[in-house]
């Protein structure tokens, strides 16, 4: 890229679980980075956290001043309605597209999901497939990455399965296929876009951490267990199974409920394995972290921060 010794990226969603560790990578990498955040943060080295959410255009416009490229990390993974997916994943999408175009920035890296796939499955998925549709229709150098099941350190969605594998039980859908992949190879491949290129620019890639067609939820399931040094039951769930289930979640968690009749809806899909088609050149990027030893760091940094 042109510019400065340490060239500035604009990132959103970097408080959660993925931004997170694409905040550490951007800056391993040399960039400065200007964060949007709700909440105050603590002082950072090369980092310029800038007050403001995605509804508030005042706050994207101070987000994005005198920065390269934007990666687009924030999103609603879960609401109790579709209003809720829609504010936060198209509305909030919309925002920032049209800031940028506004600004003449274009390189753009959003991250999707591979329920961008399948719309009419969730109100999840047809909330990032419309994000999508924007993005495609916009004059911006996009890229867009679909992750398939992210998991790894501060993750608070499949620390749940290793909750359940310490009590030597784990549900999971009865049938189906998932790719998976572990954060930090997540976030060093939304950096390796950052400089854009006709190798990725207008490219839609689905990475995941090699494995050729994916896992059955009984061996991821299993793999979790080994993490965490059992050998749990394993029940399969029907998608009836699982609606029961996030009945009861509600019912005890109200609106923090991890279970919805959303994600049952398509945590019950049987291909949730990327497409080698739309795999990334290995020139750019290729996962490092084997699976089942990234699950037993990951288990391991639950126990060391109190998680379990």
């Amino acid at each position: 890229m042109t510019g400065t010794a340490r060239p500035s990226i604009a990132l959103t969603g970097a408080t959660g679980f993925v931004g997170q560790a694409v905040l550490d990578t951007a800056l391993a990498a040399g960039y400065d980075v200007r964060a949007l955040t709700r909440r105050e943060q603590a002082p950072r080295e090369g980092v310029e956290w800038v007050p403001g959410e995605l509804a508030d255009t005042a706050s994207l416009s101070d987000l994005t001043r005198g920065v390269e490229a934007t990666i687009h990390v924030a999103g609603v993974v879960n609401a109790p309605d579709a209003a809720g997916f829609e504010a936060g994943n198209v509305t909030g999408t919309l925002n920032l597209v049209e800031t940028l175009i506004a600004k003449g920035i274009p390189r753009f890296v959003h991250v999707s999901s591979l329920s961008a796939r399948e719309p009419e499955l969730s109100a999840y998925g047809a909330s990032k497939a419309r994000a999508e549709k924007l993005l495609k229709a916009s004059p911006l150098d996009w890229t867009i990455v679909r992750p398939p099941a992210i998991y790894g350190p501060r993750d608070k969605e499949m620390f749940e399965l290793f909750r359940a594998a310490r009590w030597g039980v784990i549900p999971t859908p009865s049938e189906g296929l998932v790719s998976m992949i572990h954060v930090e190879d997540l976030a060093r491949l939304l950096i390796a876009l950052v400089d854009g290129g006709e190798t990725v620019s207008g490219r839609v890639f689905e990475p995941d951490d090699g494995r050729a067609k994916g896992w059955s939820h009984y061996e991821m399931a299993r793999a979790i267990g080994w993490a965490m040094g059992r050998r749990p039951m394993v029940f399969g769930l029907s998608r009836k199974a699982l609606e029961r289930a996030a009945h009861v979640d509600r019912f005890f968690r109200g609106t923090k409920a991890k279970m919805t009749l959303d994600r049952a809806a398509y945590f019950s899909h049987p291909d949730w394995v990327v497409s080698p088609e739309a795999a990334v050149p290995a020139n750019i990027w290729q996962p490092q972290i084997e699976t089942r030893e990234g699950l037993k760091s990951t288990a391991q940094w639950y126990r060391e921060n109190k998680w379990l």
